[in-house]
């Protein structure tokens, strides 16, 4: 990209910026708008409660029309229209809805006798962002039934209601909490069980499936049951743009890794085979299902669907699962539930790879914040510092790591800024000369003063995986969420010291104090190093231009991040700036690199040539015999 290329670009961004802000309407102009919009909305407002006014009279004469209708009509007549709907579950068609709790010291869970199904889970230690109880789901937009036929007819659980039979038993010397819904077909030794077992200090549920007395009702589904579970997640943090970016579903086959639905798209997904757990994941929080053995992959589906229009509500989770009864005369199948935080330590502790629903990066960048940047964030977390503290000692803790991989580094662009002067008169010698032959020239000339311009480069790609750790570290880490520092109320969502009241394209809504201190360090930081560098000729000018006009893209790009991310890019840039300075005031004396390039290149030494050199130099000569046999 040339300067000129360069510049129409930057134009063409403040052109837009100029525009969007000259353009946006005053905040008079904007009451104004507001004003006529409410006074319609009030408008609005009155028509629909009028419409719904009539219409809850008209169901209400209907209704009353339909309840003088069925007391009429015999108590012979009511029997037979729900056996002929229900068959032998007829009786458990009609009943009373009733709550049951179940209640440990980390989680909620209510149990609705309707469908025998968990209709909430309060995760007690957490607060949603505007310091409401924490729910995973509610009851009017979750869905938990069990369907199958049975005399010919298809049953779904969520239309029955079942008994409760609530105890608590002693195991170990630890008290457990039991739930049994049943709901019987006629007998009471016929009968589908629904087991919730709640232990202390856990956010995991014990739950079985028993179907007792009912070997017909087996047989007429294969010994299968399907078992549909949906729900839309619910909004808890502070920014809903991050919370899209993180909802899905993570699911894990038997005998196979880990994986997941795309969180960017709506999309549905066929299982391919038996599946060990299932996971409605969202930004901090998981709901998962995980089977003793297994899920059969018999008509398993997944969906996930973007919910837009919804405040209250993100993303739109659901799966189908096939319940396999392998043994007719113990039919049980034992599963169990996990209901709460996306905590790395205590999903390891659960086993089946559950921690790797959290988003730490792929390979190498994964393993970098798994053995390193996670084990050394909870040691100093143990100390019960502020996470401020814990992010500045952490960066210290890297800087230092990397500390021998920024003298190499630095001591590189030493060597090379001393070599500047001889490079620049070969580039003026050949300057309407062979490209080729100038390359091989300062090739040359960098070997026989002994050094490696690729030396650089090396410790900027060892310090790689952990900026990029850092990237994914930061959004993920619930240790983070809604710990404030200094402005930032939240190092887990973005920091705002100004509300702009309009949005900016590829800026946003708001202003971030830490991205703009980020994006200051990050300038300061390059122009520290094009003035030690050297960065010479046409390519050296053009990629100055680029380190320049990073901190401005970055303005953008983490304006909406973590204000974790960008104060730890912040500090290490600060931490970055004061190592260079002792390194070149206390370990680097350029004349003395001088002294020594100077004896190198009147006593040159024989340097290993690599693979990669090899080729490239046949790769040159190559070239170089095409283009003189070619003119």
């Amino acid at each position: 990209m040339d300067r000129n290329s360069v510049t129409g670009f930057v134009l063409i961004a403040l052109i837009l910026i100029g525009y969007t802000y000259f353009t946006s309407p005053s905040q008079e102009e904007i009451d104004k708008i507001q004003l006529q919009r409410d006074s319609i909305a009030q408008v609005e407002d009155q028509k629909r409660i009028e419409r719904e006014t009539l219409e809850a009279q008209k169901v209400a004469e209907v209704e009353m029309t339909e309840d003088v209708a069925v007391e009429a009509l015999p108590d012979s007549l009511n029997e037979e229209k729900l056996n002929d709907q229900f068959g032998s579950f007829a009786n458990a068609a009609q009943g009373e809805r009733e709550i049951v709790v179940l209640e440990n010291e980390l989680l909620k869970l209510d149990v609705s006798t309707k469908g025998g199904r968990p209709i909430t889970a309060e995760l007690k230690d957490y607060k949603t962002y505007g310091g409401t109880e924490l729910y995973l789901f509610d009851e009017d937009s979750s869905r938990f039934n069990f369907n199958f036929f049975f005399d010919n007819r298809l049953i779904n659980t969520e239309d029955l209601y079942f008994e409760p039979n609530f105890t608590t038993i002693s195991n170990d010397g630890e008290e457990q909490k039991s739930l049994s819904m049943r709901l019987y077909a006629g007998s009471e030794d016929k009968y589908l069980e629904l087991l919730y077992i709640l232990k202390p200090n856990t956010y995991l549920i014990d739950f079985t499936v028993n179907v007792v007395g009912l070997e017909d009702l087996l047989r007429a589904n294969n010994q299968e049951l399907a078992f549909n579970w949906s729900m839309n997640a619910l909004s808890k943090e502070k920014g809903k743009d991050s919370q899209y970016l993180a909802t899905t579903i993570y699911y894990k086959y038997v005998d196979d890794n880990f994986d997941y639905i795309s969180e960017t798209s709506d999309d549905v997904q066929e299982l391919e085979a038996s599946t060990k757990w299932i996971s409605f994941k969202q930004q901090f929080f998981s709901a998962t299902v995980i089977a003793k053995d297994r899920f059969d992959k018999v008509n398993g589906q997944m969906e996930t669907k973007k919910l837009e229009s919804s405040k209250k509500y993100t993303k739109f989770l659901g799966a189908n699962i096939t319940l396999d009864f392998d043994d007719m005369s113990n039919a049980s199948f034992p599963m169990s539930f996990y209901f709460g935080p996306n905590h790395f330590q205590t999903l390891q502790a659960i086993g089946y790879d559950l921690e790797q629903q959290i988003d730490l990066g792929w390979g190498l960048f994964g393993w970098v914040n798994e053995y390193l940047i996670i084990p050394v964030f909870n040691v100093l977390d143990n100390f019960n510092l502020g996470y401020g503290l814990i992010i500045l000692l952490l960066t210290l803790f890297i800087k230092l790591l990397l500390s021998p991989l920024t003298y190499k580094n630095y001591l590189s662009s030493a060597k090379q800024k001393v070599l500047k002067p001889e490079i620049d008169e070969l580039n003026a010698k050949h300057k309407d000369g062979d490209a080729m032959k100038k390359q091989q020239a300062s090739m040359a000339l960098y070997k026989k003063a002994g050094v490696n311009p690729m030396a650089g480069c090396i410790p900027m790609v060892l310090q790689f995986p952990i900026l990029i750790a850092m990237y994914r570290f930061f959004p993920s880490s619930i240790e983070l969420r809604q710990q404030s520092f200094l402005w930032a109320d939240d190092l887990s969502s973005y920091d705002s010291i100004y509300d702009l009241g309009f949005e900016i394209p590829f800026y946003g809504d708001h202003v971030s104090l830490f991205t703009l201190l980020m994006a200051v360090s990050t300038f300061l930081y390059t122009k520290y190093n094009t003035q030690t560098a050297a960065m010479g000729g046409a390519q050296g000018q053009q990629m100055k231009i680029m380190m320049y006009m990073m901190p401005f893209f970055f303005l953008g790009f983490f304006n909406n991040f973590a204000s974790g991310l960008s104060y730890y890019y912040f500090l290490s840039n600060i931490i970055s700036m004061i190592q260079q300075w002792v390194i070149k005031r206390f370990f680097i004396n350029e004349d003395e690199i001088h002294r020594k390039i100077q004896e190198n290149k009147k006593n040159p030494k024989k340097t290993k040539v690599s693979k990669f050199q090899r080729k490239l130099e046949t790769h040159h000569d190559c070239l170089r015999y095409y283009r003189n046999n070619h003119r």
